[in-house]
């Protein structure tokens, strides 16, 4: 029952997918639905946004998009304005799907019940009830946003609540499972595509409808279909078991460092067992794993999620105080230099990003700190930062260069793993600074020997202490 004046009812078998509408153009919406867009030229795929500033981003002439995924610019030039297109009419996408990715922000509960670990669904609920107001057809709804288990219980309430009862509404859960920095990789050749439904007839034939999607170029075996409940929660499980070998390796790491032992080496030891694996991880969602566990009366399940989180917290409050520690107790009115931003290299995601919690700590104690990122747009970095009003009295310096970040500092911290923190002169870098100057590699990037040459006192997360 497409937009398209359907005469096949989702009943009698597949609908044939023609028009996809995305409603978020963030980190998932816009790189997911790009690559659709461009694996499946037949497909009219229109990504909406409330935000007119993000979508004049994705339409900008010069190609400033307002994401940064490695090979996302020239897929964008490829197929945007063919079969791609970035609009603020979501009345009008929703209207002319047949299928529609519900992709807007789930931000962890501020206020009231959860607050702090809840998922907040206020743009999914937003969302749904848009959508069963302005649908005149039948439609496949599919979850892409990471949503607590049973989410779409209560989307498919308020779309049969709120709509004609001459429409349908088939809901799928299809979460996503990238990583920053490699989500174009990630989507062009995924491990799997997970596909969740209801067990009826009318359930299966929209998942085989999105399948059908994704069999495009994706083989058909990597396409996993599950039912809606296990495919939602195989989302946050996937999250939490790899917060669970970072917060191991974390654990390890805080002995290594007492012990002189190094931490890359125990992990590329441990990787070589072939029951774990070489992606055991150099030193999210689990909150909402630790709020369904409560909410299930499961207080045991809870506190082991709750110790996990703990664990990862507890990593950058110890590196935060190592810095302090070894500037001789008191950073207050030193000029800390960090370098980087973001989450992770190769992206310009900062959400959950450990340099946001070092940079807070930093500040708390009163030291001025120099901020560069080579992808991390400043608005963000402030955002993040929560510094309002003047920023000329936050001693907070948003910096063009690594150079500039690090003129006149005591110190030099590695937040995020990019490359070019490799290739710096240090030796420039070095003469620049106070002395003793300091570097503490929160990445293990650096090559410690090298710079111990040069000058520094280097200080690396998961070995010991060279001062």
């Amino acid at each position: 029952m497409a937009s398209h004046n359907r005469t096949q009812s989702i009943s009698d078998g597949p609908i044939k997918i023609r028009k996809i509408a995305c409603i978020g153009a963030g980190y998932v919406g816009g790189p997911t639905c790009t690559v659709i867009a461009h694996k499946c030229p037949h497909i009219t795929v229109t990504i909406v946004d409330i935000d007119a500033r993000r979508i004049n981003a994705w339409n900008d002439p010069d190609f400033k998009l307002p994401i940064f995924e490695p090979g996302l610019e020239a897929i964008v030039r490829q197929t945007r304005g063919k079969n791609l297109f970035f609009d603020t009419d979501i009345d009008k996408a929703i209207k002319e799907a047949d299928l529609i990715f519900v992709s807007v922000n789930t931000p962890t509960k501020k206020n009231g019940v959860g607050a702090g670990y809840a998922a907040d669904l206020t743009y999914v609920e937003a969302c749904t009830r848009r959508i069963a107001a302005v649908a005149q057809s039948s439609k496949i709804v599919v979850e892409k946003s990471t949503v607590p288990a049973r989410t779409a219980s209560s989307m498919r309430t308020i779309l049969e609540a709120n709509s004609s009862s001459s429409l349908r509404f088939d809901i799928l859960s299809n979460p996503e499972f990238l990583a920053e920095g490699t989500a174009i990789r990630d989507l062009l050749a995924p491990d799997r595509v997970l596909i969740g439904s209801l067990d009826t007839v009318e359930g299966r034939n929209a998942c085989e409808s999105l399948s059908q999607v994704y069999e495009n170029w994706v083989p058909k075996k990597n396409v996993f279909k599950t039912g809606l409940w296990s495919s939602e929660l195989s989302k946050l499980a996937a999250n939490a078991l790899l917060a669970q070998r970072i917060s191991s390796i974390n654990a390890l790491s805080a002995i290594c460092e007492s012990t002189g032992a190094d931490v890359d080496e125990v992990a590329a030891a441990c990787g070589l067992d072939s029951r774990i694996g070489p992606k055991f991880l150099k030193a999210s969602d689990i909150l909402n794993l630790v709020y369904l566990s409560e909410s299930l009366h499961l207080p045991e399940v809870a506190a082991y999620w709750k110790q996990v989180v703990e664990m990862n917290e507890y990593q950058k409050r110890r590196f935060c105080h190592r810095v302090v520690s070894k500037l001789f107790n008191t950073i207050t009115n030193k000029k800390i230099a960090v370098l980087g931003f973001a989450f992770k290299k190769d992206t310009g995601d900062t959400r959950e990003s450990a340099a946001i919690t070092l940079c807070k700590h930093f500040m708390a104690e009163g030291a001025k700190v120099s901020i560069y990122d080579p992808k991390v747009p400043e608005p963000q970095i402030w955002t993040d930062l929560g510094v309002p009003g003047d920023k000329a009295e936050s001693k907070v310096t948003i910096c063009t260069t690594a150079m500039d970040a690090c003129l006149g500092s005591e110190g030099v911290i590695i937040a995020t793993e990019w490359d070019e923190f490799k290739t710096l002169d240090w030796e420039a870098i070095y003469k620049s600074m106070n002395k003793p100057a300091f570097v503490f590699d929160g990445r293990l990037i650096l090559d410690a020997k090298k710079l111990t040459k040069i000058g520094f006192h280097v200080e690396t997360i998961g070995r010991g202490s060279s001062f």
